[in-house]
């Protein structure tokens, strides 16, 4: 599971860091809002743990501009006000939860458990994107009807791509994301090429509309062409 901790007390951040690591959570930190909010769009979380109190962006601020942008990552806010008006702002604003300083660790871990849980009963176990579905539970893709046979690491990708529609998907993201790699390499760019090119041809050939483009010199963007139609 990955978790952005979005905290700017040093020692409460390099607490929280330490025994969430220990409970096996991949902890990536943030110490102002703007970096908070930069890595919420660039990377994928599964829940986040965010400081109400942040210097420049506060943490009410982040979380509307995440909930805008249609980031639904689960997120916790951790505030030292427990006034019942600060509590009700946070979760008009799509809070999850919301944790009031100080607090015990053992609190803090099954808050996380319980969101994490809302949002695996919540999850989309159907990705579509125009005439493309993915079934989660069988891992059966159809296009048109018609059953696309894909490698584990395709699939992979493929989900990836379903979850940020319209959205242009970095080779940085793929790295790190598909492959675990912190630092891309020339090698990994052609393996990440290879595979998309293949997935093009599984999902394309023999269409007249094209789904999966790349956008030179940037990244690799699902759209869906009937949408595209409407819009001209």
């Amino acid at each position: 599971m990955r978790l952005l901790l979005v905290e700017d007390e040093r020692e409460i951040a390099d607490f929280l860091k330490a025994r969430l690591e220990g409970e096996g959570f991949d902890v990536v930190a943030a110490v102002t809002g703007e970096e908070g909010f930069f890595l919420a769009n660039e990377q994928v979380f599964d829940v986040v743990l965010l400081d109400l109190t942040l210097p420049g962006r506060g943490g009410l601020e982040v979380l509307r501009m995440l909930r805008r942008r249609g980031i639904n990552a689960p997120v916790i806010l951790i505030s030292g006000s427990d006034s019942v008006e600060d509590k009700v702002a946070g979760l008009d604003a799509g809070a999850d939860d919301y944790i009031v300083k100080p607090f015990a660790f053992p609190e803090v871990l099954a808050r996380i458990r319980v969101v994490l849980r809302r949002g695996w009963a919540d999850q989309v176990l159907l990705l579509r994107c125009g005439d493309l579905a993915m079934d989660l539970i069988t891992r059966i893709v159809t296009r048109g009807g018609r059953t696309i046979a894909l490698t584990a690491r395709e699939f992979e990708l493929l989900e990836y791509l379903l979850r940020h529609p319209g959205r242009v998907v970095t080779r940085d993201m793929l790295a790190r994301d598909i492959w675990q790699e912190d630092t891309r390499a020339t090698n990994l760019d052609n393996v990440i090429d290879v595979h998309i090119a293949r997935i093009r041809k599984k999902l394309d050939h023999g269409h007249e509309r094209k789904l999966l483009h790349t956008q030179r010199g940037v990244g690799f963007q699902l759209k869906n062409p009937e949408l595209d139609t409407r819009q001209k």
